[in-house]
């Protein structure tokens, strides 16, 4: 596969990570009534061997999202341990009246459910700005090391490079940390970009 990518290229794939991460963030503040604020910290073409050095080693809980259209590929959704039941107890707040009662099931599921809204958010995103649909599979629960869970997902695309979208969201009042990845497959992600530059040249 050759990979041939601009400085123009780079620019809207930039803006695919802003306007995913916008939609999280909407998503987000909608469900807390607070401000979320959501950060792209890095946008670059990795090797997937030097994928988990980039990573912060701590354990983290979230949803891996596949994408059934193009680009396909994957987006992670992942917490801390702290935030994931911190999420817990805000999903479930109209649920339940005692979280000590909560059980594992219900944490997990409340935890997938956020992820999966927040990466709804950041698919809509690309979708609004690509003009198509991207439908999705069932979100996937994730339990690992932050390296470990981005090594295997970019492993699943088969690829030896990643295109890695890291974006880091904070919601202050309820002191939440959550981070999103984007692998989408390179080749179908590289000549959908050379198509919209096309069409709009």
């Amino acid at each position: 596969m050759t990979m041939k990518v601009d400085i123009r290229k780079l620019s809207f794939i930039n803006e695919l990570a802003k306007v995913g991460t916008n939609g999280v963030a909407d998503n987000m503040s909608k469900l807390t009534g607070e401000n979320a604020q959501m950060e792209v910290t890095k946008t670059n073409f990795i090797a997937v061997d030097d994928l988990e050095a980039q990573l912060d080693p701590g354990k983290r809980v979230g949803v891996r999202v596949r994408l059934l259209d193009p680009p396909h590929g994957h987006i992670l959704v992942l917490f801390p341990e702290a935030s994931a039941k911190k999420i817990t107890a805000i999903m479930l707040q109209d649920v339940v009246d005692d979280m000590a009662g909560v059980s594992g099931k219900m944490a997990r599921s409340a935890v997938e459910e956020m992820g999966n809204m927040m990466a709804s958010g950041f698919i809509d995103g690309w979708a609004d700005v690509l003009g198509r649909g991207i439908d999705t599979a069932a979100p996937q629960l994730v339990y690992a090391s932050a390296g470990d869970i981005a090594v295997r997902t970019a492993g699943l695309g088969g690829d030896d490079l990643a295109l890695f979208f890291d974006s880091d969201l904070t919601v202050p009042s309820y002191q939440i940390e959550a981070e999103i990845y984007a692998f989408p497959e390179l080749e179908e992600f590289v000549e959908m970009v050379n198509d919209i530059e096309l069409t709009s040249a």
